[in-house]
């Protein structure tokens, strides 16, 4: 078996273009491979952390679907401030 790593990002774009909330996620699949994925994004107004983060892991399964049965190994999400 190969390990594999995988890391995407969204394009860098101007503050005032970009989401309310910064997030990072990696899913791991021990022994087989890794995928790290990180962006901006505004969540609906009633939206929970819990909703977002089903959002965000739906995302990155869809792009990869191998990763489907992964293990969440970080997530994160904050307001995209300073």
């Amino acid at each position: 078996m190969t390990s594999q790593t995988s890391t995407t990002a969204t394009t860098a774009a101007p503050a005032a273009a970009q989401g309310s909330h910064m997030w990072v996620l990696t899913l791991e699949i021990p022994g087989r491979g890794m995928s790290t994925q990180y962006g901006t994004w505004t969540p609906p107004a009633d939206a929970t952390r819990y909703d977002v983060f089903v959002a965000l892991r739906g995302h990155l399964v869809t792009q990869h679907p191998e990763m489907g049965s992964a293990n969440t190994v970080f997530f994160s999400l904050e307001p995209n401030r300073l």
